[in-house]
Formats: structure tokens, sequence, C-alpha cells
């Protein structure tokens, strides 16, 4: 499936506004490399960090983020290796967890914060969760198959993939496809996130991660997702995509493995990235959830 992002479809007034909501960019050196961050609403208040999934970058929350950030700070940042963060050597999950720590203190963040996860960033939010368990007030994972390896194929697929450089913007835009494919994206959605995934260099136009991630993340240690699980007493809801890559029993044995069993929420007729097809609807149960804890 590829998305079309110059589709004539017109983006409804609420995407509009969220985009013009400009965040405020900073930087944050952890472990040697930048970590790149994205705020929005006032600083020094209670927030939340936005974590994204495996190639993507802080840009996939731009439409979500304003509309959290009435009521809290928000952070959204690039995981090194992706957009305009630091390429490291490796990207070990407990790097990715100290960077989204990093993020919610230099970003304006005010007491313990709330971390949201998408797939990949949803097993990083676990590591948070684990390795930093005082320091977080509650997890929202979302649709990350923590318990399963990619398939073979996916591995090869990736393996082989070559970095290619573009002679246009619109070219590159073009090929923006989401991974996997899923049958519905929005396409005002889509276009600003291609846009967001990309970077002119002498060579042409290039996607904003690293070419040689998944090599570099084969190369470390398996993860003991379940025994990781198993150390998280931090309140935490995993919303489910009905339409995902997360069966019904995997969902509830996912919550079940935590130290206090998470609640499971299931998104419906969402794709695995409901920030294209079901952003309202995402934005929604992220607030109850965030509206429930807020009043223990």
């Amino acid at each position: 499936m590829t998305v079309t992002v110059t589709s004539a479809v017109a983006a409804p007034r609420w995407f509009t506004e969220a985009i013009a909501d400009s965040p405020e960019h900073r930087e944050v050196e952890v472990a040697g490399g930048l970590v790149h961050l994205r705020c929005w609403g006032r600083a020094d208040t209670p927030g939340v960090v936005l974590v994204h999934g495996g190639s993507a970058h802080s840009g996939w929350w731009d439409h979500i983020a304003p509309l959290l950030a009435t009521t809290y700070r928000v952070v959204a940042l690039d995981l090194s290796g992706h957009g305009d963060s630091a390429v490291r050597s490796q990207y070990p999950l407990d790097g990715w967890a100290d960077e989204v720590i990093a993020a919610a203190e230099a970003g304006g963040i005010s007491a313990r914060p709330y971390i949201v996860g998408h797939s990949m960033g949803g097993g990083v939010t676990a590591a948070v969760g684990a390795r930093h368990r005082d320091s977080v007030a509650g997890l929202v994972i979302i649709d990350s198959p923590m318990f399963r390896e990619p398939p073979e194929e996916t591995i090869i697929r990736q393996l082989e993939r070559k970095p290619k450089a573009y002679r246009t913007k619109e070219e590159i835009c073009g090929r923006f496809r989401t991974e996997p494919a899923q049958a519905t994206v929005l396409p005002y959605v889509a276009r600003h996130v291609a846009e967001e995934s990309v970077r002119r260099t002498d060579g042409g136009w290039v996607w904003k991660f690293d070419p040689e991630m998944f090599r570099k993340r084969l190369a470390q240690p398996s993860i003991d997702m379940p025994g990781l699980l198993r150390t998280v007493d931090t309140p935490a809801l995993y919303i489910r995509c009905e339409l995902g890559l997360v069966e019904r029993d995997t969902a509830s044995a996912i919550a079940g493995s935590f130290k206090r069993r998470a609640t499971v929420v299931e998104l419906a007729a969402a794709g695995h990235h409901p920030m294209m097809d079901q952003p309202l609807a995402l934005v929604a149960t992220v607030r109850t959830a965030l509206a429930q804890w807020d009043s223990r």
C-alpha cells in the first residue's frame, strides 16, 4: 500500500490548527550524542513524553501533541538514530530509555512524566518503566508486539535494503509508506509526516534515520521482555489496535506480564499506526487514561 502524499483531500480544521501550533525545538546531550526534542504547552508543569516507533521520528506526533498540550507539557523526542538526533554505533534498549528520561527533564516537564510509546517505542516505554520506575507516573503502550521477533523475511528484506538518495523532495515523499502497510491512512497526516521525514544532503534527499539501525539492533543481546515487564509496577495502559499487529490474547498476555496488570483498551477500526487513521480516538483514549491517573 502506497500512501499518496499529494492527495487533494482537504485537511479538517482540528488538524490544521494542531499543525499550526508549532513546537519549540530543543536538544539534550545523552551519552555523548545530541537528542532532538519537540515541545508543546506550558513549561515546568506536569507532562507527557511521546515515543515514536521504529524508523519514525517526533514529527509523527505533530498533530497529536497539541491536543494533549491543553493540559500537559508535551515532549516528543527523536530517539538516537532517528529524525534529527545523533547516529550511534549501537542502540541498546536501555540507552533509548535513558534518552526518554533525559528528554522529560530537558523538555521542561515537572514532576514524574507519563510515557506514551508506539510500536517499537512501546518496548522503549516498558524499559523506561523498568529502568526508571521511580521516575515515571504511568505508561501507555500502543500496539507494540513486545513478545514477537520480526519474521525472517522481514529481517532479510531489511538487511538487503540499500540506502538511496532521491533527486527531489517530491520524489522521496511519494515513496513514503507505513510499515506494515494498513488499509486506511489519512492523506493529510501522511503528507505532513512524509515531509518531516526527509532531509536534503549533497547527494540528494534521504530519509531521517540511520540506514544501519536494523543491523545494529540485531547485534544487541535479545531482551527478556516478559522478565522485564515483571519488574514494572507503574500504572500501565495497553492500547490494542483492532486492525493492528497484536491479537487479543497476545495483548492480554502482555498486560498480565506487568507486575501490576496493565489495563487493555481496544481502539476500534485502527490500524497499527493509529495516529495515521484514528488520531482523535487515540487522543481521547490517552486523555481518559491520564485523567484517571491524575485523579488518584
